[in-house]
């Protein structure tokens, strides 16, 4: 038996299944589900900062829509957000690197 304890995909539990293997599963209430987002946050950057792979980005995206979702608000919502805080601020497209402020 492996022990994972962790929040995963829907789609897990089934393919799982399909090879043959049984999951043990629970639903989450929305305070255990939230910490394990969180969790789940921490794991997908860590695993970009290690990689660098897109595919790592899509599931921070992936976790950040279920965030999202779940404080009542939508990954639109946040998109809508970024650009109005890129309006407002700017990007990080010329590399600004600030070193000091007298």
């Amino acid at each position: 038996m492996r022990i994972y304890n962790k929040l995963v995909r829907d789609n897990i539990p089934e393919i799982i299944k399909q090879k043959g293997e049984t999951a043990e599963t629970c639903v989450l209430d929305d305070r255990k589900y939230h910490k394990y987002l969180c969790r789940k946050l921490k794991e997908e950057v860590f695993e970009y900062l290690q990689s660098g792979e897109t595919e790592e980005l899509a599931d921070i995206a992936e976790v950040i829509d279920a965030l999202a979702v779940l404080k009542g608000s939508s990954f639109e919502q946040v998109l809508e957000i970024k650009e109005q805080k890129a309006k407002k601020n700017g990007k990080f497209e010329k590399r600004i690197f600030l070193k000091s402020v007298k």
